[in-house]
């Protein structure tokens, strides 16, 4: 048995003391600071005065045995332990929340949180989700769609359990993160079939960049894989005619000749009039990336191995189409 992780007695007498000292509301009152970002504020949130306030932090300043915020001029400033407090406040009170909402239907469920941009949601998630229903019907899911700097935020500050989404070599670093590289994924540029583009063979980034773009936000992995691409290659990005952040809307302003766009290739088998687009043949295709499962380090949970084992399987039966 590995005991290296165990608690020892000096741990869990230092628990036993926080939790006879602190009490829900201080959890509240460190999550309204974190969200609200002044006493004031946050005060208005939990509906109560600034000196009961200020009370309450004093007994969570006193519960951890140290100082959590600096008093000045300017109102509080969190400390580094501070921000720690804060951010496990909302954590805890996230855990809750999610404990209550599986305990309220019956029989009780599990509740999985989960994000994914659009192409992810769209392309994936419908096999994903077929898959998880065949290996238990024990659990309820939580899709969450938008970008992936939020979706990571909210991982991050416990409103998710895991994320589907592009590997970027920059999300390795996210300190309480891990990821799991799932298989590989290709972005393709296409454009209408009445294009004069269509059909040429080893178009160049010259070219491309004087055509007019429907693109995706700049915070998207696409979108950085395209400006990488136009970089190595020596052009500057070209500034999108339209810019939307999802593929399937972009792929439908493809069709009615808009512009060019890059989208992931998943999302090509979703196209309502495939005939009306086509992929383009490029001299330097777009980097290939890699779907990746990330969870809290902390994320340790039947849930989350049930939904890496439906991924597991969406991804053989793409393969195999």
């Amino acid at each position: 048995m590995d005991v290296s992780n165990l608690p020892d007695a000096e741990d869990e007498e230092r628990l036993r003391r926080l939790v006879l000292r602190l009490r829900f509301r201080h959890l509240q009152l460190l999550a309204a600071l974190r969200k609200a970002g002044s006493l004031h504020a946050a005060a208005e949130v939990l509906h109560l005065t600034q000196p009961s306030l200020s009370k309450m932090l004093h007994e969570v300043e006193q519960a951890f045995g140290q100082q959590l915020f600096e008093r000045g001029a300017r109102g509080l400033k969190p400390t580094r332990s501070g921000d720690l407090a804060m951010h496990g406040a909302e954590m805890l009170l996230g855990e809750l929340d999610r404990v209550s909402r599986e305990l309220s239907v019956h029989p009780p469920q599990m509740l999985l949180r989960v994000g994914a941009p659009p192409f992810v949601a769209h392309s994936l998630m419908p096999q994903v989700l077929a898959a998880l229903r065949g290996l238990s019907g024990d659990i309820r899911v939580e899709l969450t769609e938008a970008g992936v700097p939020s979706l990571q935020r909210a991982l991050l500050d416990g409103k998710l359990d895991a994320l589907v989404t592009s590997f970027a070599s920059d999300m390795s670093g996210a300190a309480g993160l891990k990821f799991e590289r799932l298989y590989p994924t290709r972005v393709a540029v296409v454009a209408a079939v009445s294009n004069p583009l269509v059909g040429k063979r080893q178009i160049s980034w010259a070219t491309l960049a004087e055509q007019p773009w429907i693109l995706p936000p700049r915070d998207s992995r696409v979108r950085r894989f395209l400006e990488d691409t136009f970089a190595q290659a020596g052009y500057v990005t070209p500034t999108p005619l339209i810019e939307s952040s999802n593929p399937i809307t972009n792929l439908r302003f493809v069709a009615a000749g808009l512009g060019i766009a890059a989208v992931p290739q998943e999302c090509l088998r979703l196209v309502e009039a495939p005939e009306a687009i086509a992929s383009l043949h490029l001299r330097r295709s777009l980097p290939e990336g890699t779907l990746a499962l990330v969870y809290r380090t902390d994320g340790a949970h039947p849930r989350l191995k049930l939904f890496r084992e439906a991924l597991i399987q969406a991804g053989r039966h793409q393969a195999a189409i």
